[in-house]
């Protein structure tokens, strides 16, 4: 279509008697809303929930406690001798400060699934509103056709007609 033409004119009859389509409900603003600490909180939560975190986690504590081992055995004393206490301090701070956060952000995103819920609950209930409306058209449609063969006497006794076309032929005897 060239962008000189006006569009095409539309019938008068197109669109008679159809309600207009009600937008669909507009999914809730989420990504918008964070503010910087929920970003940090996300961020910290998706990288302390990682497999890759887990591993690099665990190269580290072993690294801690070979280069500890390797140093004893070296020099006579590591820097951490055996319980690892240090490494437990550590260890437990970092349980400290990653737990909240993580909570943070696990509060977050059921925020976010609750609105996602909602939007989709109002989605259904538009569309439950709009089966209902069809429900009740179709419904008056057959009650229209059974009046129109009540009224008619030569609707009275016609059978019904079949679906298909080809269910309406009739097998031809074989020569």
């Amino acid at each position: 279509m060239s962008p000189h033409l006006p569009p095409p004119a539309r019938p008068a009859s197109a669109g008679a008697g159809r309600r207009p389509a009600s937008p669909a409900p507009r999914p809730p603003p989420l990504a918008t809303a964070a503010t910087r600490g929920e970003r940090a909180a996300d961020a910290v939560a998706a990288l302390g929930g990682s497999w890759g975190f887990v591993g690099g986690f665990g190269l580290v504590l072993l690294a801690w406690v070979l280069l500890d081992r390797l140093l004893q055995h070296w020099r006579g004393h590591g820097f951490d001798p055996y319980p690892f206490i240090l490494l437990n301090l550590f260890l437990s701070m970092l349980a400290a400060i990653q737990a909240p956060v993580i909570l943070m952000s696990q509060n977050r995103q059921s925020q976010q699934d609750r609105l996602h819920a909602e939007h989709d609950y109002e989605v259904n209930r538009q569309a439950e509103q709009e089966i209902n409306l069809l429900h009740r058209k179709v419904d008056g449609l057959v009650r229209q056709l059974r009046a129109a063969r009540a009224a008619s006497p030569a609707m009275r006794h016609r059978p019904p007609r079949p679906a298909h076309r080809s269910a309406a032929r009739t097998a031809r005897p074989s020569p």
